[in-house]
């Protein structure tokens, strides 16, 4: 059995229940995918986070928006992106993303 510090986290909550949706998620999505040098990673967050709030796919949105930082867009860059979207995506969807954001930059500080 593989030491659960070494799992991805899609290995750790799904990993035994669905190997397939796993090692496609890891070795397609985030290590080809993610790692193609057509855009930046930058680039890429944005796109997905902007992809899951028009999508109202709130459930990603933490992983995703704490990615994003990681991938050098600011906590008032992705509060302009969700205030932005509000009137493209629907303004339901972005009140419940404005939500997690707020909810998860709170925790950090």
């Amino acid at each position: 059995m593989s030491n659960p510090n070494d799992l991805t986290p899609a290995q750790k909550m799904i990993g035994e229940f669905a190997p397939k949706l796993v090692q496609l998620n890891d070795d397609v999505l985030f290590a080809d995918v993610w790692e193609r040098k057509e855009l930046s990673p930058r680039e890429r967050s944005l796109i997905t986070v902007s992809s899951l709030i028009a999508g109202g796919n709130t459930e990603q949105l933490g992983f995703h928006f704490n990615k994003a930082k990681v991938n050098g867009l600011t906590e008032e860059e992705l509060i302009e992106v969700i205030t932005h979207l509000a009137f493209y995506a629907g303004w339901p969807k972005a009140m419940s993303a404005i939500t997690v954001a707020k909810e998860l930059f709170s925790e950090e500080k």
